[in-house]
């Protein structure tokens, strides 16, 4: 049976790691996902985006029943359960291991180097910017002032920090998480892709 590669890649928010992963998906002619995975466990589990969109922002704790969401729940809801966040992570990660054994691929945060850590061809980046690069990128792509260009910035790292410390037994961010940790604003977004292709061609487990 073929292993397919992956490489997923974690990013703190404004630091152009989604746009790397892109990248990357168009050098190797793989597919990049990254909110994607969310439709794609949408589809395999009957249940609506906007599920999964709610547990990621709230992290913790239960989901609103069908009454309150307007989710259809279909099979995975009965006698007016509440289908908690970590029922939404383990569809989500159903999800992210069948795409992973059926093509290779750049999977793009949903805590995916941790849910594929059994994987032995699966390489696992995080990438990282001085906090007023990312301010900078952050107010030029989404229009907005510099303070709340920088709320933003602090909010977003905040929520993924804990979603990924939430759900896995690693911290968010720390090197020794991660096979490659890069600052992205040294090279840029095409020579840091460049730069993670040579380091790819250079891993046996990915050439293979």
């Amino acid at each position: 049976m073929k292993e397919y590669a992956v490489i997923t890649i974690g990013r703190q928010f404004g630091s152009r790691g989604k746009e790397i992963g892109q990248r990357l998906a168009e050098r190797w002619n793989i597919e990049c996902y990254d909110r994607r995975l969310i439709m794609l466990a949408s589809r395999e589990s009957g249940l609506c985006p906007e599920c999964f969109e709610r547990a990621d922002e709230r992290n913790t704790g239960s989901l609103l029943n069908a009454f309150a969401t307007g989710c259809a729940f279909g099979s995975f809801y009965n006698n007016h359960d509440f289908l908690s966040n970590e029922k939404l992570f383990q569809i989500q990660s159903d999800a992210i291991r069948k795409l992973s054994e059926r093509e290779s691929c750049v999977l793009v945060g949903r805590c995916a180097d941790y849910i594929l850590r059994d994987k032995r061809r699966c390489v696992n980046l995080f990438i990282h910017a001085p906090v007023e690069v990312r301010v900078k990128t952050v107010m030029e792509q989404q229009s907005l002032p510099r303070a709340e260009a920088a709320e933003l910035v602090r909010k977003m790292d905040k929520t993924r920090s804990n979603y990924y410390n939430y759900y896995t037994d690693k911290e968010w961010g720390v090197a020794s998480s991660y096979h490659l940790s890069l600052d992205s604003s040294l090279l840029g977004v095409d020579r840091t892709e460049e730069f993670i292709s040579r380091f790819l061609q250079e891993n046996e487990k990915w050439r293979e």
